[in-house]
């Protein structure tokens, strides 16, 4: 089961990461998805699994606002920052789909994640969050006893879905 297409492009425009549809070939790294110039470009025709774009679009939302419109399908040594990998990544996406209450399997699906999908989803429904120190250190989150000394609702709850 995926949340309705619409339904993810509709977050992701809400936060400031609007995807764009368009017709795209089959050289993109995952089906039916392309970063161009830090935009997210999609193609409903080719787009395998939906929930794939929360993942592409945390790489963007973790990348320095200054620097996102230099993205795109091959990032470079230079393009990786501190708290913004593929860890963080899954953790963002994780958080934006509890958001639109997806099923965790939608996100960590069959095809997806090097053969991995099943034991992050094991992970993330136990409450193992892996990436989510990363987030908490950007101050997109709060976690633990930081969240309680706060009273704050702890993560998978954003403060903010944008690095600065």
């Amino acid at each position: 089961m995926h949340a309705p297409l619409e339904r993810i492009v509709a977050f992701l425009a809400g936060i400031g990461l609007p995807p764009r549809a368009a017709t795209l070939d089959d050289g993109t790294f995952l089906p039916g998805i392309r970063i161009t110039r830090g935009e997210l470009v999609y193609d409903p025709a080719r787009l395998a699994w939906p929930s794939d774009l929360l993942h592409e679009a945390g790489h963007i939302a973790l990348t320095p606002a200054a620097h996102r419109g230099a993205l795109d399908d091959a990032l470079t040594a230079e393009q990786h920052f501190e708290h913004g990998g593929e860890v963080e990544s899954i953790a963002w996406s994780y958080a934006a789909s509890v958001r639109l209450s997806m099923p965790v399997e939608a996100l960590f699906h069959e095809g997806g994640y090097r053969g991995h999908a099943p034991g992050l989803a094991q992970s993330f429904s136990l409450g193992v969050y892996v990436g989510v120190a990363g987030l908490a250190a950007l101050g997109l989150c709060a976690i633990g006893e930081d969240a309680r000394r706060r009273g704050i609702e702890p993560y998978p709850h954003m403060l903010q879905w944008l690095r600065d």
